[in-house]
């Protein structure tokens, strides 16, 4: 890939003719969102919305993780939330209205919100090796994301539920199957598949796609938003109960 390549601790980002590829950088904890992460990512892609060489992005991770979830260490450390917001309410709204294609290439498991992202994404590859997973239910919590809407939609309502309350681990052919993944290919061919879809949108006109992608979301984006402030309300409910 190309140039004026950019780098933070935690989030990669490199340019390739009218694409934008981040890059999550924490494998040693496999690439778990910390305040760090969260925050970064959502700068990136408040950057990507703006610059205009920019076509459409990919979202990938670094090592043998896509993204493990929230870092749980970080979560039970209260004092991190003084003096900011939590980082996923920063991300989520940016990721529900991100203007340009966005795609994911899942190079490893997803657990969490490493499954529940590619529900807000435009087309995910996912590597043949890689697995996903949602445990909300194990950890006493519920859904994100918008998770208990977007996955019966996109999974059937039976698939969902069994996804959601029975938590077994996803194959990449599950994962196409279920439509979370367009296609799965073999972990070495993974970035190749994804910029073969990529570099084609970096060549397209800037304005149909922004109004296209805002078209796409228009129809579902009251929903998701609604969706998302039930799943706060009953997240905080249940967080509540388990501290008294």
């Amino acid at each position: 890939m190309g140039e004026a390549d950019a780098t933070t601790d935690v989030l990669l980002s490199e340019d390739d003719a009218g694409v934008r590829v981040l890059t999550l950088n924490r494998p040693d904890s496999l690439n778990a969102f910390n305040q760090a992460l969260w925050y970064a990512l959502t700068a990136a892609l408040e950057d990507a919305a703006d610059d205009d060489s920019i076509r459409c992005v990919v979202l990938t991770g670094a090592g043998r993780a896509f993204s493990a979830g929230q870092d749980l260490g970080e979560m039970s450390d209260s004092s991190v939330f003084e003096d900011e917001a939590p980082g996923y309410e920063v991300l989520m709204p940016v990721l529900e209205q991100f203007p340009k294609p966005l795609l994911v290439a899942v190079n490893g498991i997803g657990v969490g919100i490493g499954l529940t992202i590619l529900l807000h994404c435009d087309i995910a590859v996912i590597a043949d090796d890689a697995r996903l997973k949602v445990p909300f239910i194990s950890l006493g919590v519920t859904t994100e994301a918008a998770s208990s809407l977007l996955m019966p939609t996109t999974m059937g309502r039976q698939r969902a539920a069994e996804v959601i309350f029975g938590e077994p681990w996803i194959s990449a052919d599950e994962a196409v199957a279920d439509g979370l993944a367009l296609r799965s290919v073999a972990p070495e061919h993974l970035m190749a598949e994804v910029m073969g879809i990529a570099l084609p949108i970096g060549a397209m006109p800037l304005g149909p796609i922004v109004a296209t992608k805002r078209l796409m979301n228009a129809a579902r984006l009251d929903a998701v938003q609604a969706a998302r402030a039930r799943e706060s309300a009953e997240f905080v409910a249940l967080v509540q109960a388990m501290s008294d």
